[in-house]
């Protein structure tokens, strides 16, 4: 399928031949058609795939005028706080009284101590205060709160507002 033979000697008369030795060497090139078929179509259904792959939980979270922060070289931790009370490591969902001790074996585990703290905006603030603590108690001291861009400033005006009012 991949490979063929060859005639020795370029397949002419050379002239010095064994009489009945027309044996064929084997040809030394491989096809690679079929292996780059095969990976463009995994390509394929990974470029597909991939963005179904992250399950998030709906949360609305709250809008302020604050600029992003910069990009670290570890993925940091998110810990999610959704609207009805449920606390998320990630995508998993944890107890509240497992909570600490999951966080102290997560931060032995990684390298840093960054944690992105996602909250719903209808989430008392003492619940989220509340697991801030427990963030702290678990090992993790780089705390950042997760919102929405665009929200108001303390002046009163909006970020995208075309006249800065």
């Amino acid at each position: 399928m991949g490979a063929g033979t060859v005639q020795p000697g370029g397949g002419g008369n050379t002239g010095r031949r064994r009489r009945g030795a027309r044996r064929a060497a084997p040809m030394s090139e491989i096809n690679v058609t079929p292996f780059v078929d095969v990976m463009l179509v995994l390509l394929i259904i990974f470029m597909v795939a991939a963005p179904l792959l992250t399950a998030g939980v709906p949360i609305e979270l709250p809008e302020t005028a604050a600029a992003p922060l910069p990009q670290e070289q570890e993925e940091p931790l998110a810990l999610t706080v959704a609207a009805d009370g449920r606390v998320l490591i990630g995508a998993t969902e944890v107890a509240r009284d497992e909570l600490l001790p999951r966080l102290r074996a997560i931060a032995g585990e990684r390298q840093g101590d960054k944690v992105f703290l996602r909250a719903d905006g209808g989430v008392p603030y003492g619940e989220v205060m509340v697991v801030m603590g427990a963030l702290n108690a678990g090992g993790f001291r780089n705390i950042g709160l997760v919102t929405d861009p665009g929200g108001p400033a303390l002046d009163g005006t909006a970020p995208d507002a075309p006249d800065g009012n």
